[in-house]
């Protein structure tokens, strides 16, 4: 799957750099995958059932895992989301995988037609310097586009954008998220309609990512710590709880 994408960016990155475009803040859909597909027309079917959801989480497969479940504690995220958003018939569009231009892809495909929340929460670009090595320079003007386009389409909607929550992937990742965030909460300090918070340090001991508190190390075989855990999630959720509530009133 991540071929197939990286195939196709391959072909377009020549005519892109030529014409001048940041593939990062234009909308890439993803529809030749089945499963993708599938997943995004679950939201739209989703919006269009619930019009009066008043909170929609919006972003990749860190915000799916709200909905994940498991015998194990670790993977038990969904009574978290339960506790903290379920007062607020809240819809959660995360898709695995998705990056700053999949998120517009969706939102110019009619996500959010019909819906008229109070709060959207932002939390995208960790895949932008995945597997697209997107960088700082066009992972933030990326995620501008996101919050404009969507601004857009729901524009009586407070926004809460998150900064892109710390991973144990690489030294340039983690150099380029402290750059990405930096950069956000510097062009978001004065905004009347979005809000920006970085609670990364949750996640992290002694300035570091913990990597007790993320699903993929757990897993057999072991993966990169990118997808906070249960204890994870919930220290994210508590620490916007008094930021959720005040945008909510």
């Amino acid at each position: 799957m991540i071929r197939r994408f990286l195939l196709g960016l391959s072909l377009a990155l020549p005519i892109a750099a030529r014409a001048g475009i940041n593939l990062a803040a234009v909308p890439i859909g993803r529809t030749d995958l089945p499963w993708w597909r599938a997943r995004f027309e679950t939201t739209l079917r989703e919006a269009h059932a619930d019009p009066d959801a008043k909170l929609v989480w919006l972003g990749d497969s860190i915000t799916q895992y709200w909905q994940r479940t498991g015998p194990a504690r670790f993977e038990d995220v969904l009574p978290v989301w339960n506790r903290y958003y379920g007062r607020y018939n809240p819809l959660d569009f995360g898709l695995i995988g998705d990056t700053t231009a999949s998120v517009i892809w969706r939102l110019d495909h009619g996500e959010f037609n019909g819906l008229h929340p109070k709060l959207v929460i932002v939390l995208i670009g960790a895949n932008n310097l995945g597997a697209t090595h997107w960088g700082a320079h066009l992972t933030v003007p990326g995620i501008e586009a996101v919050v404009n386009n969507l601004h857009r389409r729901v524009p009586g909607a407070k926004i809460l954008l998150l900064g892109i929550l710390p991973s144990i992937r690489s030294a340039w990742i983690s150099a380029e998220t402290v750059k990405i965030n930096a950069e956000l909460a510097g062009i978001y300090a004065h905004s009347p309609v979005v809000t920006f918070r970085d609670v990364g340090a949750v996640l992290e001991h002694d300035g570091k990512p913990d990597a007790l508190l993320y699903v993929d190390p757990k897993l057999h075989p072991p993966q990169p710590a990118l997808h906070p855990d249960a204890a994870g999630m919930r220290r994210i959720a508590h620490a916007l709880q008094p930021t959720v509530e005040r945008l909510m009133q």
